[in-house]
Protein backbone atom coordinates (compact mmCIF):
# COMPACT_ATOMS: atom_id res chain seq x y z
CA UNK A 1 0.00 0.00 0.00
CA UNK A 2 1.38 3.40 -1.00
CA UNK A 3 1.08 6.42 1.28
CA UNK A 4 3.11 8.47 -1.24
CA UNK A 5 0.40 8.01 -3.86
CA UNK A 6 -2.31 8.76 -1.29
CA UNK A 7 -0.70 12.07 -0.37
CA UNK A 8 -0.43 13.09 -4.04
CA UNK A 9 -3.99 12.03 -4.84
CA UNK A 10 -5.46 14.27 -2.12
CA UNK A 11 -3.84 17.43 -3.51
CA UNK A 12 -6.31 19.83 -5.16
CA UNK A 13 -5.27 21.61 -8.35
CA UNK A 14 -3.50 24.74 -7.14
CA UNK A 15 -0.70 27.22 -7.85
CA UNK A 16 1.88 24.44 -7.53
CA UNK A 17 0.31 22.58 -10.47
CA UNK A 18 -0.04 25.77 -12.51
CA UNK A 19 3.70 26.31 -12.12
CA UNK A 20 4.33 22.74 -13.27
CA UNK A 21 2.08 23.30 -16.28
CA UNK A 22 3.90 26.49 -17.29
CA UNK A 23 7.40 25.10 -16.72
CA UNK A 24 6.67 21.96 -18.71
CA UNK A 25 4.49 23.67 -21.30
CA UNK A 26 7.04 26.37 -22.14
CA UNK A 27 9.57 23.61 -22.74
CA UNK A 28 7.18 22.02 -25.23
CA UNK A 29 6.58 25.40 -26.84
CA UNK A 30 10.30 25.97 -27.49
CA UNK A 31 10.64 22.37 -28.75
CA UNK A 32 7.89 23.00 -31.31
CA UNK A 33 9.32 26.37 -32.33
CA UNK A 34 12.70 24.80 -32.94
CA UNK A 35 11.32 21.98 -35.08
CA UNK A 36 8.81 24.07 -37.05
CA UNK A 37 11.03 27.02 -37.86
CA UNK A 38 13.36 24.79 -39.88
CA UNK A 39 10.81 24.76 -42.71
CA UNK A 40 11.22 28.55 -43.03
CA UNK A 41 15.03 28.45 -42.76
CA UNK A 42 15.85 25.74 -45.32
CA UNK A 43 14.76 27.75 -48.41
CA UNK A 44 17.13 30.54 -47.34
CA UNK A 45 20.02 28.12 -46.75
CA UNK A 46 19.41 26.46 -50.13
CA UNK A 47 20.20 29.75 -51.83
CA UNK A 48 22.86 31.02 -49.44
CA UNK A 49 24.89 27.80 -49.43
CA UNK A 50 23.98 26.55 -52.95
CA UNK A 51 22.55 23.32 -51.60
CA UNK A 52 21.21 20.46 -53.67
CA UNK A 53 17.81 18.90 -53.09
CA UNK A 54 19.49 15.91 -51.46
CA UNK A 55 21.37 18.15 -49.03
CA UNK A 56 18.17 20.02 -48.19
CA UNK A 57 16.46 16.68 -47.57
CA UNK A 58 19.26 15.58 -45.24
CA UNK A 59 19.00 18.85 -43.30
CA UNK A 60 15.24 18.46 -43.13
CA UNK A 61 15.62 15.06 -41.48
CA UNK A 62 18.24 16.21 -38.98
CA UNK A 63 15.86 17.19 -36.21
CA UNK A 64 13.89 13.95 -36.50
CA UNK A 65 17.04 11.83 -36.38
CA UNK A 66 18.10 13.59 -33.20
CA UNK A 67 14.57 13.39 -31.85
CA UNK A 68 14.53 9.60 -32.17
CA UNK A 69 17.76 9.09 -30.24
CA UNK A 70 16.91 11.78 -27.70
CA UNK A 71 13.58 10.16 -26.87
CA UNK A 72 15.24 6.77 -26.43
CA UNK A 73 17.96 8.15 -24.17
CA UNK A 74 15.60 10.27 -22.10
CA UNK A 75 13.23 7.38 -21.51
CA UNK A 76 15.87 4.95 -20.34
CA UNK A 77 17.82 7.48 -18.27
CA UNK A 78 14.66 8.94 -16.74
CA UNK A 79 13.94 5.63 -15.01
CA UNK A 80 17.58 5.01 -14.07
CA UNK A 81 18.83 8.39 -12.79
CA UNK A 82 15.64 10.38 -12.31
CA UNK A 83 13.20 12.48 -14.29
CA UNK A 84 14.41 15.92 -13.21
CA UNK A 85 18.07 15.44 -14.11
CA UNK A 86 17.18 14.25 -17.61
CA UNK A 87 14.72 17.09 -18.23
CA UNK A 88 17.20 19.77 -17.16
CA UNK A 89 20.05 18.21 -19.16
CA UNK A 90 17.87 17.88 -22.27
CA UNK A 91 16.87 21.54 -22.16
CA UNK A 92 20.49 22.68 -21.67
CA UNK A 93 21.63 20.48 -24.59
CA UNK A 94 18.96 21.90 -26.88
CA UNK A 95 19.79 25.49 -25.91
CA UNK A 96 23.53 25.05 -26.56
CA UNK A 97 23.13 23.16 -29.85
CA UNK A 98 20.50 25.52 -31.23
CA UNK A 99 22.76 28.48 -30.46
CA UNK A 100 25.66 26.76 -32.22
CA UNK A 101 23.46 26.06 -35.27
CA UNK A 102 22.84 29.80 -35.57
CA UNK A 103 26.59 30.46 -35.87
CA UNK A 104 27.83 27.88 -38.39
CA UNK A 105 28.52 28.56 -42.06
CA UNK A 106 28.51 25.11 -43.67
CA UNK A 107 25.72 22.63 -44.13
CA UNK A 108 27.53 19.63 -42.51
CA UNK A 109 28.11 21.70 -39.37
CA UNK A 110 24.50 22.86 -39.43
CA UNK A 111 23.35 19.25 -39.82
CA UNK A 112 25.43 18.10 -36.84
CA UNK A 113 24.16 20.93 -34.64
CA UNK A 114 20.56 20.25 -35.64
CA UNK A 115 20.89 16.55 -34.82
CA UNK A 116 22.20 17.40 -31.35
CA UNK A 117 19.47 20.02 -30.87
CA UNK A 118 16.95 17.39 -31.96
CA UNK A 119 18.31 15.04 -29.32
CA UNK A 120 17.62 17.72 -26.74
CA UNK A 121 14.08 18.39 -27.95
CA UNK A 122 13.38 14.67 -28.30
CA UNK A 123 14.55 14.02 -24.77
CA UNK A 124 12.57 16.96 -23.44
CA UNK A 125 9.39 15.89 -25.23
CA UNK A 126 9.67 12.30 -24.03
CA UNK A 127 10.35 13.09 -20.36
CA UNK A 128 8.09 16.04 -19.49
CA UNK A 129 4.65 14.40 -19.64
CA UNK A 130 5.44 11.21 -17.67
CA UNK A 131 7.46 13.23 -15.16
CA UNK A 132 4.93 15.93 -14.38
CA UNK A 133 1.91 13.60 -14.57
CA UNK A 134 3.31 11.87 -11.48
CA UNK A 135 2.56 14.99 -9.42
CA UNK A 136 -1.12 15.26 -10.42
CA UNK A 137 -4.16 13.60 -8.85
CA UNK A 138 -6.26 11.27 -10.98
CA UNK A 139 -9.19 13.69 -11.30
CA UNK A 140 -7.05 16.29 -13.10
CA UNK A 141 -4.32 14.21 -14.72
CA UNK A 142 -5.82 13.74 -18.19
CA UNK A 143 -6.68 17.41 -18.64
CA UNK A 144 -3.36 18.50 -17.14
CA UNK A 145 -1.22 16.35 -19.44
CA UNK A 146 -3.35 17.17 -22.48
CA UNK A 147 -3.01 20.89 -21.75
CA UNK A 148 0.73 20.39 -21.28
CA UNK A 149 0.95 19.02 -24.81
CA UNK A 150 -1.20 21.93 -25.96
CA UNK A 151 1.79 24.24 -25.58
CA UNK A 152 3.21 22.65 -28.73
CA UNK A 153 0.58 24.63 -30.64
CA UNK A 154 1.88 27.97 -29.34
CA UNK A 155 5.35 27.01 -30.55
CA UNK A 156 4.11 26.27 -34.07
CA UNK A 157 2.24 29.57 -34.28
CA UNK A 158 5.29 31.44 -32.99
CA UNK A 159 7.51 29.65 -35.54
CA UNK A 160 5.20 30.71 -38.38
CA UNK A 161 5.29 34.34 -37.25
CA UNK A 162 9.09 34.30 -36.89
CA UNK A 163 9.46 32.55 -40.23
CA UNK A 164 7.32 35.02 -42.12
CA UNK A 165 8.33 38.26 -40.43
CA UNK A 166 11.98 37.86 -39.33
CA UNK A 167 13.69 35.31 -41.58
CA UNK A 168 13.22 37.45 -44.76
CA UNK A 169 14.35 40.72 -43.15
CA UNK A 170 18.08 40.19 -43.72
CA UNK A 171 20.70 37.68 -44.80
CA UNK A 172 21.11 36.76 -41.13
CA UNK A 173 17.41 36.64 -40.37
CA UNK A 174 17.54 32.86 -40.01
CA UNK A 175 20.33 33.16 -37.44
CA UNK A 176 18.32 35.66 -35.44
CA UNK A 177 15.34 33.30 -35.38
CA UNK A 178 17.43 30.39 -34.10
CA UNK A 179 18.83 32.56 -31.31
CA UNK A 180 15.31 33.71 -30.43
CA UNK A 181 14.23 30.08 -30.03
CA UNK A 182 17.25 29.23 -27.86
CA UNK A 183 18.05 32.17 -25.59
CA UNK A 184 14.76 32.29 -23.62
CA UNK A 185 15.44 28.70 -22.61
CA UNK A 186 18.11 30.00 -20.21
CA UNK A 187 15.34 31.72 -18.24
CA UNK A 188 13.29 28.53 -18.27
CA UNK A 189 16.26 26.54 -16.97
CA UNK A 190 16.67 29.02 -14.12
CA UNK A 191 12.95 28.81 -13.33
CA UNK A 192 13.00 25.01 -13.31
CA UNK A 193 15.90 24.76 -10.88
CA UNK A 194 13.47 24.52 -7.96
CA UNK A 195 11.51 21.62 -9.45
CA UNK A 196 11.56 18.58 -7.16
CA UNK A 197 12.21 15.02 -8.22
CA UNK A 198 9.12 12.85 -8.65
CA UNK A 199 8.09 11.33 -5.28
CA UNK A 200 6.62 8.36 -7.11
CA UNK A 201 9.93 7.66 -8.85
CA UNK A 202 11.86 8.08 -5.59
CA UNK A 203 9.54 5.58 -3.91
CA UNK A 204 9.96 3.11 -6.79
CA UNK A 205 13.73 3.26 -6.23
CA UNK A 206 13.37 2.58 -2.50
CA UNK A 207 14.09 6.20 -1.51
CA UNK A 208 10.98 6.66 0.63
CA UNK A 209 12.52 9.26 2.97
CA UNK A 210 13.40 11.53 0.04
CA UNK A 211 9.93 11.05 -1.43
CA UNK A 212 8.34 12.01 1.88
CA UNK A 213 10.59 15.08 2.15
CA UNK A 214 9.51 16.25 -1.31
CA UNK A 215 5.84 15.86 -0.38
CA UNK A 216 6.41 17.63 2.93
CA UNK A 217 7.65 20.69 1.00
CA UNK A 218 4.76 20.52 -1.48
CA UNK A 219 2.17 20.22 1.28
CA UNK A 220 3.81 23.11 3.14
CA UNK A 221 3.20 25.32 0.09
CA UNK A 222 -0.49 24.40 0.26
CA UNK A 223 -0.56 25.27 3.96
CA UNK A 224 0.96 28.68 3.24
CA UNK A 225 -1.93 29.31 0.84
CA UNK A 226 -4.36 28.49 3.64
CA UNK A 227 -5.52 25.21 2.08
CA UNK A 228 -6.53 22.41 4.43
CA UNK A 229 -5.82 19.02 2.90
CA UNK A 230 -8.11 16.06 3.58
CA UNK A 231 -6.61 12.98 5.24
CA UNK A 232 -4.84 10.67 2.78
CA UNK A 233 -6.64 7.50 1.74
CA UNK A 234 -4.11 4.71 1.43
CA UNK A 235 -3.68 3.68 -2.19
CA UNK A 236 -3.24 0.25 -3.70
CA UNK A 237 0.29 -0.30 -4.92
CA UNK A 238 1.44 -2.40 -7.85
CA UNK A 239 3.63 -5.38 -6.92
CA UNK A 240 7.33 -4.54 -7.24
CA UNK A 241 8.81 -5.44 -10.61
CA UNK A 242 12.29 -6.41 -11.71
CA UNK A 243 13.12 -2.99 -13.11
CA UNK A 244 16.19 -1.11 -11.98
CA UNK A 245 18.74 -1.66 -14.74
CA UNK A 246 18.65 -0.87 -18.44
CA UNK A 247 18.12 -4.49 -19.49
CA UNK A 248 15.60 -5.13 -16.72
CA UNK A 249 13.56 -2.10 -17.76
CA UNK A 250 13.35 -3.18 -21.38
CA UNK A 251 12.56 -6.74 -20.31
CA UNK A 252 9.73 -5.44 -18.11
CA UNK A 253 8.16 -3.67 -21.09
CA UNK A 254 7.90 -6.87 -23.13
CA UNK A 255 7.09 -9.21 -20.23
CA UNK A 256 3.82 -11.12 -20.83
CA UNK A 257 1.77 -8.95 -18.47
CA UNK A 258 2.94 -5.65 -19.98
CA UNK A 259 3.64 -6.54 -23.62
CA UNK A 260 0.10 -5.85 -24.85
CA UNK A 261 0.18 -2.28 -23.52
CA UNK A 262 3.69 -1.69 -24.83
CA UNK A 263 2.76 -2.86 -28.34
CA UNK A 264 -0.43 -0.78 -28.22
CA UNK A 265 1.57 2.39 -27.52
CA UNK A 266 3.97 1.61 -30.37
CA UNK A 267 1.13 1.20 -32.87
CA UNK A 268 -0.66 4.29 -31.52
CA UNK A 269 2.45 6.48 -31.86
CA UNK A 270 3.35 5.07 -35.28
CA UNK A 271 -0.18 5.62 -36.59
CA UNK A 272 -0.54 9.25 -35.54
CA UNK A 273 3.04 10.31 -36.32
CA UNK A 274 3.14 8.56 -39.71
CA UNK A 275 -0.17 10.12 -40.74
CA UNK A 276 0.61 13.55 -39.30
CA UNK A 277 3.84 13.94 -41.23
CA UNK A 278 2.34 12.42 -44.37
CA UNK A 279 -0.29 15.16 -44.38
CA UNK A 280 1.64 18.18 -43.22
CA UNK A 281 4.96 17.58 -44.99
CA UNK A 282 3.66 16.52 -48.39
CA UNK A 283 0.07 17.59 -48.88
CA UNK A 284 0.64 21.36 -49.34
CA UNK A 285 3.20 20.64 -52.06
CA UNK A 286 0.92 18.15 -53.78
CA UNK A 287 -1.95 20.62 -53.77
CA UNK A 288 0.31 23.26 -55.30
CA UNK A 289 1.14 20.81 -58.09
CA UNK A 290 -2.59 20.66 -58.77
CA UNK A 291 -2.72 24.44 -59.13
CA UNK A 292 -4.10 25.28 -55.69
CA UNK A 293 -1.72 28.04 -54.61
CA UNK A 294 -3.62 28.85 -51.42
CA UNK A 295 -1.44 26.28 -49.65
CA UNK A 296 1.61 28.53 -50.16
CA UNK A 297 -0.09 31.55 -48.62
CA UNK A 298 0.50 33.06 -45.21
CA UNK A 299 -3.24 32.93 -44.50
CA UNK A 300 -3.37 29.17 -45.06
CA UNK A 301 -0.28 28.49 -42.93
CA UNK A 302 -1.44 30.66 -40.05
CA UNK A 303 -4.93 29.12 -40.14
CA UNK A 304 -3.45 25.61 -40.02
CA UNK A 305 -1.14 26.49 -37.13
CA UNK A 306 -3.81 28.35 -35.15
CA UNK A 307 -6.25 25.45 -35.51
CA UNK A 308 -3.84 23.41 -33.40
CA UNK A 309 -4.64 25.46 -30.31
CA UNK A 310 -8.33 24.55 -29.94
CA UNK A 311 -7.45 21.06 -31.22
CA UNK A 312 -5.06 20.36 -28.36
CA UNK A 313 -7.09 21.99 -25.61
CA UNK A 314 -10.44 20.51 -26.65
CA UNK A 315 -8.86 17.05 -26.52
CA UNK A 316 -7.41 17.89 -23.09
CA UNK A 317 -10.96 18.61 -21.97
CA UNK A 318 -12.34 15.39 -23.44
CA UNK A 319 -9.54 13.36 -21.84
CA UNK A 320 -11.46 13.68 -18.57
CA UNK A 321 -14.97 13.78 -19.99
CA UNK A 322 -14.93 10.65 -22.14
CA UNK A 323 -11.54 9.09 -21.36
CA UNK A 324 -8.22 8.93 -23.17
CA UNK A 325 -9.03 5.95 -25.40
CA UNK A 326 -12.26 7.46 -26.70
CA UNK A 327 -10.60 10.84 -27.26
CA UNK A 328 -7.67 9.39 -29.20
CA UNK A 329 -9.85 7.10 -31.34
CA UNK A 330 -12.43 9.80 -32.09
CA UNK A 331 -9.87 12.42 -33.07
CA UNK A 332 -7.98 9.90 -35.23
CA UNK A 333 -11.15 8.96 -37.13
CA UNK A 334 -12.26 12.57 -37.55
CA UNK A 335 -8.72 13.44 -38.69
CA UNK A 336 -9.00 10.76 -41.37
CA UNK A 337 -12.35 12.13 -42.51
CA UNK A 338 -10.86 15.63 -42.68
CA UNK A 339 -8.03 14.29 -44.82
CA UNK A 340 -10.50 12.79 -47.25
CA UNK A 341 -12.22 16.18 -47.41
CA UNK A 342 -8.88 17.74 -48.31
CA UNK A 343 -8.30 15.11 -51.00
CA UNK A 344 -11.58 15.96 -52.72
CA UNK A 345 -11.45 19.74 -52.18
CA UNK A 346 -12.18 21.70 -55.36
CA UNK A 347 -11.69 25.30 -54.27
CA UNK A 348 -9.42 27.39 -52.08
CA UNK A 349 -12.23 27.78 -49.53
CA UNK A 350 -12.71 24.03 -49.30
CA UNK A 351 -8.96 23.47 -48.94
CA UNK A 352 -8.81 26.04 -46.15
CA UNK A 353 -11.74 24.47 -44.28
CA UNK A 354 -10.50 20.89 -44.67
CA UNK A 355 -6.96 21.91 -43.69
CA UNK A 356 -8.22 23.62 -40.53
CA UNK A 357 -10.24 20.55 -39.51
CA UNK A 358 -7.31 18.26 -40.31
CA UNK A 359 -4.97 20.34 -38.15
CA UNK A 360 -7.56 20.52 -35.35
CA UNK A 361 -8.11 16.77 -35.09
CA UNK A 362 -4.60 15.50 -35.87
CA UNK A 363 -3.00 17.76 -33.28
CA UNK A 364 -5.81 17.11 -30.82
CA UNK A 365 -4.98 13.41 -31.07
CA UNK A 366 -1.55 14.16 -29.63
CA UNK A 367 -3.10 15.66 -26.48
CA UNK A 368 -4.72 12.29 -25.86
CA UNK A 369 -1.61 10.33 -26.87
CA UNK A 370 0.72 12.22 -24.53
CA UNK A 371 -1.69 11.91 -21.62
CA UNK A 372 -2.34 8.21 -22.23
CA UNK A 373 1.30 7.23 -22.74
CA UNK A 374 2.25 8.86 -19.43
CA UNK A 375 -0.26 6.66 -17.58
CA UNK A 376 -0.14 3.12 -18.93
CA UNK A 377 3.34 2.12 -17.75
CA UNK A 378 4.29 1.31 -14.13
CA UNK A 379 6.38 3.97 -12.37
CA UNK A 380 9.72 2.04 -12.47
CA UNK A 381 9.58 1.87 -16.29
CA UNK A 382 7.27 4.79 -17.09
CA UNK A 383 9.76 7.01 -18.91
CA UNK A 384 11.44 4.05 -20.60
CA UNK A 385 8.07 2.99 -22.02
CA UNK A 386 7.07 6.52 -22.99
CA UNK A 387 10.46 7.30 -24.53
CA UNK A 388 10.52 4.09 -26.55
CA UNK A 389 6.98 4.67 -27.85
CA UNK A 390 7.85 8.25 -28.82
CA UNK A 391 11.04 7.10 -30.55
CA UNK A 392 9.17 4.44 -32.53
CA UNK A 393 6.67 7.12 -33.53
CA UNK A 394 9.54 9.17 -34.97
CA UNK A 395 10.31 6.29 -37.31
CA UNK A 396 6.90 7.08 -38.81
CA UNK A 397 7.99 10.70 -39.25
CA UNK A 398 11.10 9.57 -41.13
CA UNK A 399 9.39 6.91 -43.26
CA UNK A 400 6.15 8.69 -44.19
CA UNK A 401 7.55 11.42 -46.49
CA UNK A 402 9.55 8.76 -48.36
CA UNK A 403 6.51 6.49 -48.75
CA UNK A 404 4.26 9.34 -49.88
CA UNK A 405 6.93 10.30 -52.42
CA UNK A 406 6.53 6.79 -53.87
CA UNK A 407 2.75 6.53 -53.60
CA UNK A 408 1.77 9.81 -55.22
CA UNK A 409 3.42 9.32 -58.65
CA UNK A 410 2.10 5.75 -58.84
CA UNK A 411 -1.31 5.93 -57.17
CA UNK A 412 -2.16 9.65 -56.93
CA UNK A 413 -4.15 11.26 -54.15
CA UNK A 414 -6.24 8.12 -53.70
CA UNK A 415 -3.16 6.08 -52.84
CA UNK A 416 -1.76 8.67 -50.44
CA UNK A 417 -4.99 9.28 -48.55
CA UNK A 418 -5.99 5.64 -48.71
CA UNK A 419 -2.84 4.49 -46.93
CA UNK A 420 -2.73 7.29 -44.35
CA UNK A 421 -6.43 7.03 -43.49
CA UNK A 422 -6.12 3.24 -43.15
CA UNK A 423 -3.18 3.72 -40.78
CA UNK A 424 -5.24 6.15 -38.68
CA UNK A 425 -8.16 3.73 -38.47
CA UNK A 426 -5.78 0.92 -37.48
CA UNK A 427 -4.39 3.13 -34.72
CA UNK A 428 -7.87 3.99 -33.44
CA UNK A 429 -8.97 0.34 -33.35
CA UNK A 430 -5.74 -0.70 -31.62
CA UNK A 431 -6.16 1.88 -28.84
CA UNK A 432 -9.77 0.82 -28.21
CA UNK A 433 -9.18 -2.94 -28.28
CA UNK A 434 -5.72 -3.25 -26.71
CA UNK A 435 -5.69 -0.29 -24.34
CA UNK A 436 -6.88 -0.05 -20.75
CA UNK A 437 -9.10 2.61 -19.15
CA UNK A 438 -7.16 5.17 -17.11
CA UNK A 439 -9.71 7.92 -16.40
CA UNK A 440 -10.45 8.26 -12.67
CA UNK A 441 -7.71 5.78 -11.69
CA UNK A 442 -4.45 6.52 -9.89
CA UNK A 443 -1.22 5.57 -11.61
CA UNK A 444 -0.78 2.82 -9.02
CA UNK A 445 -4.25 1.42 -9.71
CA UNK A 446 -3.55 1.33 -13.44
CA UNK A 447 -0.26 -0.50 -12.90
CA UNK A 448 -1.79 -2.93 -10.40
CA UNK A 449 -4.58 -3.72 -12.84
CA UNK A 450 -2.07 -4.42 -15.57
CA UNK A 451 -0.02 -6.86 -13.54
CA UNK A 452 -2.94 -8.55 -11.81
Amino acid sequence: MSMISARIERLPFARFHTHLLLMGGLGYMFDAMDAAVLAFILPVLRTAWNLTSVQIGVLGSSTYIGFLFGALLAGTLGDLIGRRAVMMSALALYCAASTVSAMVDTWPSFFAARVVAGMGTGAESAIIAPYLAEFVARRYRGSFTGALAGFFSFGFVAAALLGYFIVPTSDNGWRIVLVITAVPVVMLLWWRRALPESPRWLESRGREKEAEAVLDRIEASFAREGRVLPPPVVEVAAPPGTAGTLLANFAALVAPRQARITIMTWIMWLAITFSYYSFFVWIPGLLVQNGMSITKSFAYSIAIYCAQIPGYFSAAYFNERIGRQATIATYMVLGGISALGLAFAQSDQQIMAAGIFLSFFMNGTYAGVYAYTAEVFPTPVRTTGAGLASAIGRIGAIVSPILVGYLYPNFGFAGVFGVTTTVLLLGAVTVVLMGVPTRGRSLEEIAAGEVA
